[in-house]
């Protein structure tokens, strides 16, 4: 076999390809590699750019706790909407750097409406000395709603009315994403409002 033949024989070196979890990952490659669902790249995608996404969050909520879990929700969003990714419409820390706007201010909405709540009084406000019969009935009527719930939902309005938890707290607390506890929130309170008026306005 002579030089040339040998040249022209030689075997051509393999493309790189990242290491998964690995640093060697480009940018587009980490993105292609979101696309397919390959695990690793959220990993790698949260330890590039997770520290942006808590940064901004707590500029903007002045919270470091509240900011982890409006982090934790901005890689669930993420790994959720990876279909909806185009590099050529921005790049993966400017697409984050997008939905940490959203979910922060879903997080102040929320917290807006907590405060609303909060200046209108309790939900239930503790029994004085010789309440009215009315109030005895209301609590009456209120605990009675709650135990026709499902179990979910009724634990969830249990820590947020007698508790005093914000819908962060009780996901910590059960363990469950915050975007359940909201669904379990709104959906309880909805058939908790039927039920109570079903037993007020009944014949």
């Amino acid at each position: 076999m002579t030089p040339a033949t040998a040249r022209v024989a030689a075997p051509r070196p393999e493309p790189r390809r990242p290491v998964p979890g690995g640093p060697a990952a480009s940018e587009e490659e980490l993105a292609q590699a979101l696309a397919r669902g390959e695990e690793w790249a959220l990993a790698e995608l949260f330890g590039r750019w997770g520290t942006l996404v808590h940064t901004l969050s707590t500029r903007v909520l002045g919270d470091s706790r509240e900011a982890e879990d409006v982090t934790q929700q901005v890689f669930l969003a993420a790994w959720r909407g990876r279909g909806a990714y185009r590099s050529e419409r921005g790049s993966l820390p400017g697409w984050l750097v997008g939905i940490t706007r959203r979910v922060t201010a879903d997080a102040l909405a929320a917290r807006a409406r907590r405060r609303e709540l909060a200046a209108a009084g309790p939900a239930f406000p503790p029994a004085a000395a010789g309440p009215h019969p009315d109030e005895v009935l209301d609590r009456l009527l209120v605990a009675r709603a709650l135990a026709g719930l499902p179990a979910p939902q009724r634990r969830v309005l249990f820590l947020a009315f007698y508790e005093d938890l914000t819908q962060a707290e009780i996901a910590r607390r059960t363990g469950l994403p915050l975007g359940t506890v909201k669904t379990h929130a709104r959906r309880g309170l909805l058939r908790l409002r039927r039920r109570m008026e079903a037993v007020r306005y009944a014949p």
